[in-house]
């Protein structure tokens, strides 16, 4: 954090918002780095090597240790979305930086590290099929998926990418409500916050709520709608952030 705070109290005042833009983003990804980079550290070592090491000291490799983590990501990346307003809003206007200015800076980062984190589960995958295909181990999936097999490269980064940013819209909606409004009214507005996320679970059936709503016989929608449908959900959660920013004191009341 310490690190944002010099990038932002060299911000310049003078320069064009593109300038300040990327000074923002800056701040924002070196602030976040370790969170990140930790969450994926973490994530390989702990799920997919010990995982695989698990399978091996028990009754052998069955399945695909590194699917065991499909739901993971969906909660560390609104953990990130939350993080975001309270970590970084009073910092940032103090600085000079417009509430615009922040919500996009917000929305690109959370796309950006959406896109990095459905890179790293596609490239694990990837690893994966390649040790148990040498290891004549069966990779069978353990949870369902817009994919039937991991070598679906496109739809594994495309289920990723729209499950993990609407569940950071979903965070960035919980972080603001919750730092402007307080505590009890933040909890009442929980049902707009979850919009996001909700869209994306019931659009894409995808992990572990697709066998629920299966068995209740809801089927999801062809993707052409359920695709675009979860990016325009997840777009118009960036903006309503915004529309709740833009009225937001840097010094909020306590609550």
């Amino acid at each position: 954090m310490s690190t944002a705070v010099q990038t932002t109290r060299a911000l310049p005042r003078g320069v064009t918002d593109w300038h300040r833009l990327k000074h923002v983003l800056r701040a924002l990804a070196v602030g976040l780095r370790p969170m990140l980079l930790g969450y994926w550290a973490v994530m390989v070592f702990a799920l997919f090597l010990i995982g695989v090491l698990f399978q091996l000291l028990s009754n052998g490799v069955t399945t695909s240790a590194w699917d065991y983590g499909t739901q993971s990501p969906k909660y560390f990346s609104m953990a990130l979305g939350i993080t975001v307003t309270p970590a970084y809003f009073a910092l940032l206007i103090s600085q000079g930086i417009t509430r615009r200015m922040f919500s996009v800076a917000a929305g690109i980062y959370l796309a950006a590290a959406a896109a990095a984190t459905s890179l790293v589960w596609v490239v694990v995958y990837q690893v994966e099929h390649a040790l148990y295909a040498w290891q004549d181990w069966p990779d069978k999936l353990t949870n369902p998926h817009l994919f039937t097999g991991t070598s679906q490269v496109g739809l594994v980064f495309a289920e990723f990418f729209l499950m993990i940013v609407a569940h950071e819209v979903t965070g960035w909606l919980l972080g603001i409500t919750f730092v402007r409004f307080g505590f009890w009214r933040g909890i009442l507005l929980l049902p707009l916050a979850l919009v996001p996320a909700a869209a994306a679970e019931f659009l894409l059936v995808a992990q572990w709520l697709a066998d629920v709503l299966n068995n209740i016989g809801y089927h999801r929608p062809p993707l052409a709608v359920a695709v675009p449908s979860v990016l325009v959900v997840s777009m118009l959660g960036v903006y309503g952030g915004y529309r709740l920013l833009h009225p937001m004191a840097v010094k909020p009341p306590k609550g």
